[in-house]
């Protein structure tokens, strides 16, 4: 059976954070995503071009991290195929009622301890009276308000063992390696596509000697011109900038770092640049050499963006 495209896109994440009520007006005011639903200690939130009942999940905790993350499949068969190969890897939690409408999902670890659910039947956002667009095409009318982030676009995972996660992913999971870094015969990253984007997850080495550690997420925007703006409205609203906005040589995303309040780190990027249509795509692979040149246009990366992830570990303690 051949499992490459049984995986349709990068659905949900949920994020940890001990800022609760701060992580919300972060989403809602600064990154312009609206509120779908909350329920106890969490809410549920969307962009305006996502097409399901919501994109993130945002639950109270003691610390920073992420909770889970979800990949929809491309059919209910897909889905029980998936969920068998998993079982057979020892990997598997079990099928559970999803939550806020959806279907039954199939939940399980990562071999670094990430917890993923599989499903397919879906909630879709059916948007009403003023949040319509004006154009059907949209799922909701643009917001006006702070970034304007338009869709959830991919998620940033860290592992020990970089080997056991792309094996794991590739040969139960599914989707191709569009890029991958590679030093002196050992993997240092990896980026999964699942369909004709260039990436819905990338997986990069962790060296804090924890598991299952977050390293961003991304929300998108429209253009190169809004990622600008974005660092002025972070910059006018006291929004930490890690770094950018510049331009990856991986993937050529158009990028902007900020952390959340909870502690996250978040991504608004312009990532249309790059899409796979060819059938016979060979994985780009980055060397050392290449990678010490920094970013696409020679900044280079903060020493930051390779020693934090959330949880910290002094969280933990």
């Amino acid at each position: 059976m051949n499992i490459t495209w049984e995986l349709a896109h990068l659905a949900h994440v949920e994020l940890l954070t001990p800022k609760l009520d701060e992580s919300i007006r972060f989403f809602t005011e600064i990154l312009g995503m609206s509120i779908s639903e909350i329920n106890g200690d969490s809410a549920y939130l969307r962009a305006y071009d996502d097409y399901e009942h919501h994109s993130l999940k945002l639950t109270a905790h003691k610390h920073s991290g992420i909770g889970h993350f979800a990949w929809r499949t491309r059919s209910q068969e897909s889905l029980e195929n998936r969920a068998k190969a998993i079982e057979q890897k020892g990997l598997g939690i079990g099928w559970e009622d999803h939550e806020c409408g959806y279907g039954k999902a199939y939940k399980f670890r990562y071999p670094d301890g990430h917890i993923c659910e599989l499903y397919f039947e879906s909630n879709k956002y059916k948007a009403e009276g003023e949040h319509k667009s004006a154009l059907k095409n949209t799922a909701s009318k643009f917001p006006g308000r702070g970034m304007n982030v338009r869709r959830i676009d991919h998620l940033n995972l860290l592992a020990k063992d970089i080997v056991a996660f792309r094996d794991f992913q590739f040969g139960v999971l599914g989707g191709r390696m569009s890029e991958t870094i590679i030093f002196d015969d050992e993997p240092k990253g990896i980026w999964v596509s699942v369909n004709s984007k260039s990436y819905d997850l990338a997986i990069t080495e962790d060296h804090s000697g924890l598991s299952g550690r977050f390293h961003h997420l991304t929300y998108a925007v429209n253009s190169r011109e809004e990622v600008l703006l974005a660092a002025d409205i972070a910059l006018e609203n006291g929004v930490f900038i890690e770094t950018g906005p510049h331009k990856h040589a991986i993937q050529q995303t158009f990028f902007l770092y900020l952390y959340e309040p909870g502690g996250n780190r978040i991504e608004i990027a312009n990532p249309t640049a790059r899409l796979i249509l060819d059938p016979d795509y060979e994985t780009v692979v980055w060397n050392r050499e290449e990678r010490m040149k920094g970013q696409a246009w020679g900044l280079k990366t903060v020493e930051s963006f390779h020693t934090r992830g959330t949880p910290m570990p002094e969280e933990l303690l």
